[in-house]
């Protein structure tokens, strides 16, 4: 196989079902497979594949690993040299991937590439996770060309040129299968939440280049695992941050001393919007990042 589309499901039968099938009718490339890696379900999903989408492969995991570890124990199964993570709600349109494998196969200093990511309920608008590809500003916060925190831009062709980016979107990753391994895939440890940008952070460090394809383009739903005001959406993004600013980062003291003071300002905030879970959450985030961050062989 030249290509596998990989999508990490875990009790998504209702996804599965909306979404898949635009997956299995524009994948139809030569030497390309459509491939479901079952995190575990405890619902019908696997009975839906087996008698809806009988050609699709599955990878059966024994249980929910997340998100990270998830694609890793998956993409184990995997040797086409190029493999697309793709999440669950995505909807993908006609030509999507043809782009995606020829920049790769035509730039070899690039190790992946994203398309455009359009919102699935406000299809002339962005979506968050990811829009028209992603950076990050000097004190490691994630943003992207079409959304600054969260305000998403409509999409007018503003950003229709390739563009060189910090990191390419975990919703949809066109990436070279060994240098994902060669890199260590992505971190187990963060479970779920900034794993791609630590993972394209790690790539960039070894000299890899990571681009954004406004010529090819899906649609994603976003928030389906846990909405942008879940506490535990909040510890995850704090805690992840950190740990991938120490991890990856040259001489990350500063930033992080920054970063002491900000998190704290943002637990403040929190507690002005009467948001006492996400309050909470910035402070268990600083605390597990410390404890994780002290752990032998945490990095």
């Amino acid at each position: 196989m030249r290509c596998s589309v990989v999508i990490l499901n875990w009790n998504g039968a209702q996804m599965l079902r909306r979404y898949l099938p635009s997956v299995v009718e524009h994948t139809a490339l030569p030497e390309c497979e459509v491939v479901v890696a079952d995190n575990g379900s405890t619902d019908n999903s696997l009975e839906v594949l087996k008698t809806e989408f009988p050609s699709v492969k599955t990878i059966v995991l024994d249980r929910n690993y997340g998100f990270a570890e998830g694609y890793n124990r998956a993409l184990s199964q995997i040797d086409s040299p190029y493999t697309v993570l793709l999440n669950s709600d995505v909807e993908v349109t006609e030509g999507w991937l043809a782009p995606l494998l020829d920049y790769l196969a035509a730039h070899r200093n690039v190790a992946a590439v994203q398309p455009k990511i359009r919102s699935w309920e406000r299809r002339n608008f962005f979506e968050h996770a990811g829009a028209a590809g992603g950076y990050l500003n000097r004190l490691g916060y994630p943003y992207c060309r079409g959304r600054v925190l969260w305000k998403v831009e409509e999409d007018k062709g503003q950003y229709d040129s390739a563009a060189e980016v910090d990191w390419t979107s975990g919703a949809c990753m066109c990436v070279r299968t060994q240098v994902y391994k060669d890199c260590g895939g992505l971190d187990a440890s963060f479970f779920a939440h900034m794993e791609e940008i630590d993972l394209c952070w790690r790539m960039r460090n070894r000299g890899w280049k990571l681009v954004c394809l406004p010529q090819s383009v899906v649609y994603h739903l976003g928030g389906g695992s846990l909405g942008y005001e879940s506490p535990r959406k909040t510890y995850l993004n704090h805690r992840n941050n950190l740990l991938m600013i120490r991890k990856n980062k040259q001489h990350p003291g500063g930033v992080l001393f920054v970063r002491f003071f900000l998190d704290y300002a943002a637990a403040a905030f929190y507690l002005l919007q009467g948001r006492w879970g996400a309050c909470k959450a910035v402070f268990q985030a600083r605390r597990d990042y410390h404890r994780m961050s002290s752990t032998p062989g945490a990095e």
